[in-house]
């Protein structure tokens, strides 16, 4: 690495250490000023004010509203930032970072996800990355990325919905991104993990805190088959807030969402709601109207912020450019299925017949139909391969 590469690398995780997650104000200074240089300027700054930084800055667009409000801007950032300027420390959060696998990744650099650069100001200054595979995704040949999050109390049906979902998408070589939590998100990576497809689960504190511990052994498992990532240097503690923010890179990682299950304040509408101002699908599983698991899922329908998931492979068809038609004629095929299994004359000639052949006036003597309606419904129950028309009549197949 040189020494400008080395130099760029300590000045964002001097930013992560500075700056909570998703700060907007640190992000607009580093896309206007560079890291470096927009550190050195902050520095500046925490000791004479803001003064110099507002007069660089000027009337940029990117900091909106007039000299006032970005003065403004910068004295609540400073004030933020300020407490943490002395102690920051980015050689010891590497050497931390290192001394559990981590590896630094930064923006542009092979193993960063371009997903996240739609982020803008908020996108993470750096990512650490822990996996026991050398390309984690890429060479496993994943086609996408789908995010599958959810309550933490799941209900049976929750994790069963979840299961089948994720299956679905994995068999298709979909990569998994969730949370590590609780819930679904466990069902879902252990899902994943267990068909040997990669999955990413997302921290809300440093790299160095498996949370929950609870999670701890299945977050190892992950390691095996994907890896697990922050935005946060090692040390930092999961709060409330970061999980809030964290739940944003989820969303940006993923090509889709599915909120499985969610109540009517939850973190997975959190994400659900980062996803749509990216423009990303999401999709939300129904469930009782009873339950309050469901709550958040059926808001996010009826609102039209989701796509409601029919069958499983529905998302996986947002994902893959080629697999709408698939999934379009698939449900044909099940509306066809559908139609005709639910036909009172067919069903009735359907539980009128065996094994063995019965004639057409025997199936309408059982069924209580007429001959004319009973072959009639026979023919139909035909198409669609249920019933058999042999040389000594109609029979099941």
């Amino acid at each position: 690495m040189t020494a400008t590469a080395d130099a760029e690398a300590s000045a964002r995780v001097t930013w992560s250490i500075l700056a909570e997650p998703g700060d907007s104000v640190a992000g607009e200074l580093i896309d206007r000023f560079g890291a470096i240089e927009s550190l050195v300027l902050v520095r500046r700054a925490v000791r004479a004010g803001p003064g110099e930084i507002a007069e660089r800055i000027g009337d940029a667009p990117s900091f909106a509203d007039g000299p006032e409000r970005v003065r403004s801007e910068l004295v609540k950032a400073l004030a933020r930032w300020g407490p943490r300027v002395a102690g920051a420390d980015p050689v010891a959060a590497v050497h931390a970072g290192a001394a559990v696998g981590a590896r630094l990744v930064l923006p542009g650099e092979p193993g960063w996800p371009t997903g996240l650069d739609g982020l803008g100001p908020h996108a993470p200054f750096v990512l650490w990355s822990r996996s026991e595979q050398e390309d984690p995704v890429g060479t496993a040949g994943c086609v996408g990325a789908m995010a599958v999050v959810g309550c933490r109390a799941n209900t049976v049906a929750g994790a069963e919905a979840t299961a089948e979902i994720t299956s679905t998408a994995v068999d298709s070589g979909i990569e998994i991104v969730s949370g590590g939590a609780y819930g679904i998100d466990a069902v879902a990576h252990r899902v994943a993990v267990a068909a040997g497809t990669p999955t990413t689960a997302v921290l809300a504190g440093g790299i160095d805190q498996f949370y929950p511990a609870g999670n701890h052994e299945l977050l190892r498992n992950v390691l095996g088959r994907g890896r697990v990532l922050s935005e946060s240097p090692p040390g930092t503690r999961p709060t409330r807030w970061r999980f809030l923010a964290r739940n944003r890179l989820i969303a940006a990682l993923s090509d889709a969402t599915v909120v499985v299950e969610a109540a009517a304040r939850s973190g997975a509408l959190n994400t659900a709601h980062h996803a749509l101002q990216l423009g990303r699908p999401v999709f939300a599983v129904p469930g009782a109207f009873s339950s309050a698991a469901s709550v958040g899922c059926h808001r996010l329908i009826a609102e039209g912020n989701a796509q409601i998931v029919v069958a499983p492979r529905d998302p996986v068809a947002a994902v893959l450019p080629g697999a709408a038609a698939a999934s379009a004629g698939a449900r044909h095929a099940e509306a066809t299925v559908l139609t005709t299994g639910s036909d009172p004359h067919v069903q009735r000639t359907l539980d009128a017949l065996e094994r063995r052949p019965l004639p057409v006036e025997e199936v309408a003597r059982r069924s209580g139909l007429s001959v004319d309606d009973a072959a009639d419904a026979l023919a139909l129950a035909q198409l669609e391969g249920l019933v058999a028309n042999l040389a000594d009549g109609w029979c099941r197949r």
